[in-house]
Formats: C-alpha cells, sequence, structure tokens
C-alpha cells in the first residue's frame, strides 16, 4: 500500500502519551503499511508483524502472547519462539501500535516493526554480546579448573590449608564475572517471568547459578562452616559455559533461518530515481512510487515494484521469488518483479503495482504467515513445557529434601542438577526448529509454504491429484482455430473473446487476451460490465463498444461448451465457447503443451509409492491423451469443481491421504478439501489462494521435491521429540539419586538443545532422498 493512500485515523483521546517517543512514530497511520495490512473486515482491524526481541522458548513465548493478549483493542496474537515474531490484530479505533509496544516492553520483551531493518542489525548486536558472554566463561572456566585441579589430585599433606584457601578464594573471584557478566541474561529473564508471576525455562538455570555460587561462597568465605567443603566453583564455571555454549550455536542457526526471510523481506531498495515532469531524475524512497511512475534500475539494483521494462534489454535474478536459479531476459516491454535484480544494463520501468499490490509483497505475506504458524506437534510440545517447568521445580525440592536426611552438604548440589538438567528447552524447540529449517529449504527451492501444519500432512501424503490446464500443461494455452457464427468475422470474435477473456484468471481465457494482444498491439474495443465469474465453467457479462454510436448492451458468455448451452466441438483438443442470447456465437480450439518436467516429476512420484491421477473440466479425450505423455493411468475429463470434489471425498473415505495440484483458484474447492494442496500459475494472486504450499516458478519437480522434504522434516521432527524425552527419562533418575555433577547436567542440557537443533539444520540442505525425488 502506498503511504499517501494510507487511511486517516482520528486520534484516541482516552488514551495517554507512550512513554517512548520512538513508539508515538508508529501511531502515524503513514507508517502502518510498513510492518502490516488491513484485514478484510468491517470493524476495519489490522494485521501487523513484529519482531520479538529477547525471547527463547515456548515460555517466552507464551508471556509475550500474555502481555499483548491484555491491551484493549488487541483481538488476537501469535508467537512462534523459533521465529521470533509475532501477528497481532487489532483495532485503530481502539488502540494504537504504541501501546502494545509498550506493554510488550513492560513485560521484559521489545518489539520491532516486521518491515525494520534494524531487527538484523540488532540480532547482530545481540550475537556479537552473545559471544563475549561465552568467551568470558570460557577463560575464566578454565583459569577456575586450573586452580580447582591440585585439590583433586593432592594427598594429604601436599598442600597447606592457607595454599588450599588461596586457590578457592582465586576461584571465587574468577567466577565473578562469570556470575555477574555470562549469566546475566538467565537472571533478567528469571527475574522478568517471577515479576509478572509466571514460570520461565531460565528459571531452574537461575535457581541453579544462585544456589550453587551461594553454597561454594559460604564454603569459602567459612571453612569450618556446615558447608565448609562443598566448594563447585569449577562445575558452576564449566556448566555456564557449556550451557552458552549451546546457547549461542543454537542463536546462530536460528539466526540464519530468520535471516532467509529477511534477505527476502528487505530485497526492496531503499529508493530509486523517479522520471519528473521536467524529465530530470530525482531520488526518492520506494514508499513514495505510485502507479504510472516511471524509475530508472541501474544494474545490481532491486526492482522496486512490478513493472514493465520501457527502454533496454536486461536480465534479471528472479531466484528467491520463482525458485529460478538461472537469470531470466527481461527484454523492452516484458514484465520485472519487485524484489528481483537488475543483472544487465541500464534500464526504465514504468510501475503498474505498489506495495501490496506487487507479487513480492504477497511473497512475503506468505513466509511471513508460515513462520508464524505453529504446527500440531509445536502446539502440543508448548502445553506440556510449562506443566513440566513446575514439575521440574517439584522434583528438585523433593530431591533436596531427601537428600537432606541423607548428607546435607550435598542436598542442594543435587537439587541443583536435577533443576538444571531436566529443563525443557530441548522439547519446546524439537517441532519448531525443524519446521522452520524445512520451509526455508523449500522457500529457497522455489516452493512457499503458507501453512506449516501442512508438512505434517503432506508427510503421510499415498495419492496426488493434478488438474490439468495452467498445472500439468504451461501456463497459458496457444490459440489455434476460431469458428464462428455466419456473419461474424473471426477477428471480431476475437476481439469480443479478449475483453472477456481479460477479466477472467483461467488459463484457457486468457489464452484468447494473449492472441488478440499479440496479434494486434492494441486493447479490444469492447467494455465489460455486470461481469460474473463461475469457478472452472465460465464467465457472464454484458458488453459495450467502447467507441461508435452503438451502446446497446449485448449479453454474453465464455466459457466450456455445458456453460453456453452450445454443442461442444468434435476435435480432441482444449476448447473454449461463446455464446450470446440467440445461442452458439464462436468456438476458439487451444494447443496445449505439457510442462518441461511433467513427465519426469510423475515419476519421481511414482518411485516414491505415490498413486497420480488427472482430473480436469476439460474433454475426456483430450485429458486422456495429455495424461498418456506425461504418464499417468488415472485421467478423467469432463469435471466440473463439483466432481473433483465428489473424487477426493471417495479418496478419503477409502482412506487416502491426498494431495491436490491445481491452479490455486478455480480449483479452490478442491485445495480447500485435500489433505495437503499445491497451487502452481503466476496469474493466481497469492493473497487469494487456499493453497498450502505455492509455486510461483511454475516447476513441476517442486511436487516430489517438497513431498520428500515433508517426510525428511516428520523423520527430524520425531528424533527430536525422541531425543528430548529419552534424555529426560534417562538423566532426571541419575540427578535425583546424586551421580550427576551439575557441570555434567549443565553439558547434558546445553547439548540436548543443540543437538535438537543440529538435526533439525540438516534439512536446511537437500538429502539424498529429496535429490532422488527430483531426478
Amino acid at each position: 500500500m502506498n503511504a499517501a493512500l494510507a487511511p486517516q485515523y482520528a486520534p484516541i483521546p482516552s488514551l495517554p502519551s507512550p512513554v517512548d517517543e520512538a513508539w508515538q512514530v508508529l501511531d502515524d497511520p503513514g507508517e502502518w503499511p510498513g510492518f502490516g495490512r488491513p484485514l478484510d473486515a468491517a470493524d476495519g482491524c489490522w494485521e501487523s508483524q513484529v519482531v520479538v526481541e529477547g525471547m527463547h522458548c515456548a515460555a517466552c513465548a507464551f508471556t509475550v502472547e500474555a502481555a499483548l493478549r491484555q491491551v484493549p483493542g488487541v483481538s488476537d496474537v501469535q508467537v512462534n519462539a523459533a521465529s521470533r515474531r509475532a501477528r497481532i490484530v487489532w483495532s485503530p479505533a481502539v488502540t494504537r501500535p504504541s501501546r502494545w509496544f509498550e506493554a510488550c516492553a513492560k513485560a521484559g520483551y521489545a518489539l520491532l516493526p516486521g518491515g525494520d531493518r534494524s531487527a538484523s542489525a540488532l540480532r547482530e548486536r545481540e550475537s556479537r554480546l552473545a559471544l563475549w558472554r561465552w568467551l568470558v566463561s570460557g577463560l575464566c572456566m578454565m583459569q577456575v579448573m586450573m586452580y580447582a585441579y591440585p585439590a583433586y589430585i593432592a594427598r594429604p599433606g601436599d598442600m597447606s590449608a592457607d595454599a588450599a584457601q588461596l586457590l578457592r578464594w582465586a576461584s571465587w573471584v574468577l567466577t565473578l564475572p562469570v556470575v555477574l557478566f555470562s549469566c546475566g541474561p538467565f537472571f533478567r529473564s528469571a527475574w522478568r517471568d517471577l515479576r509478572i508471576g509466571r514460570i520461565g525455562m531460565d528459571l531452574p538455570v537461575a535457581f541453579g547459578v544462585l544456589i550453587t555460587f551461594a553454597v561454594s561462597s559460604a564454603a569459602t568465605f567459612d571453612r569450618a562452616g556446615p558447608l565448609g567443603h562443598e566448594v563447585y566453583f569449577d562445575s558452576l564455571t564449566m556448566f555456564v559455559f557449556f550451557l552458552l555454549t549451546g546457547r549461542w550455536l543454537e542463536a546462530r542457526l536460528r539466526n540464519r533461518t530468520a535471516g532467509a526471510l529477511e534477505a527476502l523481506m528487505h530485497r526492496l531498495p531503499d529508493s530509486v530515481e523517479r522520471l519528473e515532469a521536467n524529465g530530470g531524475w530525482v531520488r526518492v524512497t520506494v514508499r513514495r512510487l505510485a502507479v504510472g511512475d516511471v524509475v530508472r534500475v541501474r544494474p545490481g539494483e532491486a526492482f522496486p515494484a512490478d513493472g514493465v521494462v520501457t527502454e533496454g534489454d536486461t536480465c534479471a535474478d528472479e531466484a528467491l521469488l520463482t525458485g529460478e536459479s538461472r537469470p531470466v531476459p527481461r527484454p523492452c516491454g516484458s514484465r520485472v518483479l519487485a524484489g528481483s535484480h537488475n543483472l544487465g544494463v541500464l534500464v526504465q520501468v514504468r510501475i503498474e503495482s505498489v506495495g501490496e499490490g506487487t507479487r513480492f509483497a504477497q511473497i512475503v505475506r506468505l513466509m511471513d504467515g508460515a513462520a508464524l504458524g505453529k504446527p500440531r506437534l509445536a502446539q502440543l510440545a508448548d502445553r506440556v513445557a510449562r506443566p513440566f517447568l513446575w514439575a521440574v521445580l517439584a522434583a528438585a525440592a523433593a530431591a533436596a529434601l531427601v537428600w537432606w536426611h541423607i548428607d546435607p552438604g550435598r542436598a542442594l548440589m543435587v537439587a541443583v542438577a536435577v533443576l538444571i538438567v531436566t529443563c525443557p528447552c530441548a522439547l519446546s524447540l524439537a517441532t519448531p526448529a525443524a519446521m522452520l529449517a524445512s520451509a526455508g529449504a523449500l522457500a529457497r527451492g522455489g516452493v512457499l509454504a503458507s501453512n506449516l501444519q501442512a508438512l505434517e500432512a503432506l508427510a503421510s501424503v499415498d495419492t496426488v491429484v493434478f488438474d490439468k490446464t495452467g498445472t500439468l500443461t504451461g501456463g497459458t494455452p496457444r490459440l489455434e482455430r476460431v469458428y464462428c457464427r455466419r456473419g461474424l468475422m473471426p477477428g471480431d470474435a476475437l476481439e469480443i473473446g479478449a475483453a472477456l477473456g481479460a477479466q477472467s484468471l483461467h488459463p484457457a481465457a486468457r489464452a484468447l487476451a494473449s492472441a488478440w494482444q499479440a496479434q494486434f498491439r492494441a486493447l479490444p474495443d469492447w467494455k465489460v460490465l455486470h461481469l460474473a465469474e463461475t469457478a472452472g465453467q465460465g464467465i457472464e457479462a454484458h458488453v459495450v463498444r467502447s467507441s461508435g454510436s452503438d451502446r446497446t448492451a449485448h449479453p454474453l458468455r465464455l466459457g466450456a461448451a455445458a456453460f453456453c448451452d452450445v454443442p461442444a466441438l468434435q476435435v480432441d483438443a482444449p476448447q473454449i465457447h461463446m455464446s450470446d442470447d440467440q445461442g452458439w456465437l464462436a468456438s476458439f480450439v487451444l494447443a496445449e503443451e505439457l510442462r518441461p518436467d511433467a513427465a519426469e516429476a510423475v515419476a519421481a512420484l511414482k518411485e516414491q509409492g505415490i498413486a497420480v491421477r488427472l482430473l480436469s473440466g476439460d474433454r475426456d479425450a483430450a485429458v486422456r491423451a495429455v495424461a498418456a505423455h506425461a504418464g499417468i493411468a488415472a485421467a478423467q475429463g469432463d469435471c466440473t469443481p463439483e466432481d473433483k470434489l465428489e473424487v477426493l471425498w471417495q479418496l478419503q473415505a477409502a482412506g487416502r491421504e491426498v494431495a491436490m495440484v491445481g491452479d490455486g483458484l478455480n480449483d479452490g474447492p478442491s485445495l480447500a478439501r485435500a489433505n495437503a494442496s499445491f497451487a502452481f500459475g503466476d496469474a493466481v494472486p497469492l493473497s487469494r489462494s487456499r493453497a498450502d504450499f505455492v509455486v510461483p516458478g511454475g516447476a513441476l519437480s517442486a511436487v516430489p521435491r517438497a513431498i520428500a522434504q515433508a517426510r525428511r522434516t516428520l523423520r527430524v521432527v520425531r528424533q527430536n521429540l525422541f531425543w528430548a524425552a529419552a534424555y529426560n527419562a534417562l538423566c532426571v533418575p541419575l540427578a535425583v539419586a546424586g551421580w550427576l555433577p551439575a557441570w555434567l547436567a549443565g553439558l547434558g542440557m546445553a547439548a540436548s538443545s543443540l543437538v535438537v537443533v543440529l538435526n533439525a539444520a540438516r534439512l536446511a540442505a537437500p538429502g539424498a532422498d529429496v535429490k532422488r525425488a527430483v531426478g
């Protein structure tokens, strides 16, 4: 949306001014399109995307959601701990962004607008600070271990009491930077949770560190006291070092996933040169562009909006938008996409779509929604995590009570080991880490996941149903022959058909508009009124001459033979018909070609043990001919959308898990009914697609590749959940029995989270089964 066209909202006098002036800027309605969009609702609500800083676990996400839901005017909140992003639905009539920014800050978490470039810079600063904490803990750990080593190997009489006490004091001094600096995030997070009456995953860690440091300090200051022999500075520093090692590596891997989304979101340039009325060029911000502007894009720069090249021949890098890894020729007169990069020469582009109207914005919206989605397994893990934390505290307290009667000196350290080893970080990361890594890998391969939940369904698919026109065949068919009523010239029939076809997204209708444009290079001289489209069947409208004295409105139908109530042509080829109130007016015979990778994709699906079917509304003979060329045995033509839906019902009733591959609009009911669905074709508005996966580039090889990736993802999720459960089942009894020291518990906790994230990171690169799936 152009900022100049942003809606105007009256201020809310009942709200006090926000504390931070930076938040007041976000209350300007002109800023809202930068990180959100208005919803298609009568109440005028907005949907905004924000980045949440300082969040690293499911408990943090619960806290943020609770803080935002308490703000009047906020109707819905979704927070994903793995991607650190939140989706907020709010009413401008009741609240402003500054209100919920302030509410989240009071809960201890800073928000940044979803499109803010400073989010990546802030993440880099956090990463550097985390690295410093890790280095300090590592350096101090090595020194403390050096001072602790003599106490482990010294025999009675080898070391004097003063020497031993000096080493304890040296260890205490070296542990102070670890506790005060390296452990800072744990303490702040624990205090934040306690302050708002919640329990987070850093609370057991903070308790463990404080108890260990307090016990060891008491032994250092009062060697003759009851805790005089309990010095654990080495275990404490080692535990913190191992934990920070896991956290830092985990953050690096997670930031790489988040960076993939931000790399796409930030592909638009900050500014561009625009042609002014006086013929000069002035550099303006991208948000000031409007439809009809002419801009100049230099080699290496990104195109700022969707448009048409008016001067110059170049090539564009559209890899992140369409999955096409090779440069795409974009000569004069061709269309370019916002976010693609100019690789050739300086070109001039006339802007046709800006803001939310660009395909780039629709792709970003899909990826942003996927990053916020919570699959069923992730929701289950989140529900288990909070009660599990209470169980952790209860188990630690019980262990301390039991050991207090056995060995009071060890009771507190046993409780510390239980607190540390049972923290459910790995459990909360098991599913979202894998799902996000997989979604990022699919996006780099040209498949956009709009629903992460569908990855679970896609992994169990055993039947794939293809639509034909625009899916199995190329996007726009070619016009071969025109038959028309006596007295009507074929060119006139094509002109009327092109005027109607331009109003539809169906490939057959678009073929008429393309044929007219290619032959005459002009718009049809007909105006379309009272348009109504029946999905998968045709268009009904009135047409009026744009020029001349005849202003009679002619009722027409364009579409399938049954829709137009005319007999079909006796040819085994796709056809589209036109009729008026007198009956048959014209018929157009089209020619379709299979996509180049259609047969290869079908063969790859069969190799995976998946049954393949073809359903189409075209004539049965033409459908079976296309199916034979693609290697599909089960094909059915003359299908209405209801017929396709009935076939899906029958397959699912027979116990089949079905994926539907269609054009995203005319197959809407079937896409919604299928267990998983893919939308193909550049003509379909992504925001209107009902599919779980969208393939902007149109490569059919994406289907077997996505199924193979989904199966790998589910295997990794199950491995992660098994590891998280097995780790706790094994280590908790050891910790309660006193056989697991605090430093080893810290190592186990860090290793468990790290194993989960590293296992999920394998999904970011295509595995062997994915490579086989694409031949």
